[in-house]
């Protein structure tokens, strides 16, 4: 197109400048709307890396953990507890993107977690059961919280909108999402558009423990792009 501009110009061909001259404006509009997934990923990215980061007014361990071994513990104890009576759950722990965007669409609760408020939550036929559950460092911020839902063609037929959900959210963030089937009472987790069906609460201790320092290797982030699905 470049080229053929050039040579228009070189030509003075004033109609067909005049309608490049016209139709720019429009061109730039529908480059934004078709690639707005892939614009809106890049910005995240950049949200990613904040230029204050490595700033720090406060020392000690604290500092550099998302979340601490008593919240692990509490995670990995609700899940597995309401998988055996197959209360369904839907539990998205933020990393580095913030969920803003997703916690507005909730109801604000900003709690010290607990297996017994997670497990009180997502109680059948109660106010916030329905939904998701968004945690942020020590504390669920926001329950019923809507998910955008995953397209991927690759995703076993099987899977409800739960597991969609998750799948989801970890496509558009770095979130880890820890979901339990309503149906089979099976706990699952999904990070990096992928999803690791029916792990065992070691699992799930051990991959909360990767992400709970903020300092995360790289190396974690390509584990995302190995996992296997098994169903």
């Amino acid at each position: 197109i470049g080229v053929f501009v050039i040579i228009a110009n070189v030509l003075k061909m004033q109609t067909i400048l005049w309608l490049f001259g016209n139709i720019g404006g429009a061109a730039i509009t529908a480059v934004v709307i078709i690639f707005q997934p892939e614009l809106r990923r890049v910005v995240e990215q950049i949200g990613e890396k904040n230029p204050l980061s490595a700033i720090s007014f406060a020392s000690g361990q604290e500092e550099n953990e998302r979340f601490s071994d008593k919240t692990i513990n509490e995670l990995v104890r609700a899940s597995f507890e309401m998988g055996e009576v197959k209360t369904g759950a839907l539990i998205v722990i933020e990393k580095t993107i913030t969920l803003e965007e997703y916690e507005k669409t909730g109801i604000p609760i900003d709690g010290v977690l607990t297996s017994q408020l997670l497990i009180n939550i997502f109680e059948h036929n109660t106010p916030l059961h329905d939904g998701a559950v968004i945690v942020r460092n020590n504390r669920i911020v926001s329950a019923t919280c809507y998910l955008p839902l995953s397209d991927n063609l690759e995703l076993n037929k099987s899977l409800g909108t739960r597991h969609r959900a998750g799948v989801g959210i970890s496509e558009v963030s770095d979130a880890l999402t820890i979901i339990v089937s309503e149906e089979t009472g099976k706990v699952s987790y999904t990070y990096g558009g992928k999803i690791v069906i029916g792990v065992t609460p070691g699992a799930l201790r051990e991959r909360l423990n990767s992400m709970k320092t903020r300092k995360d290797h790289k190396e974690t982030t390509g584990l995302a792009r190995i996992w296997t699905v098994s169903y």
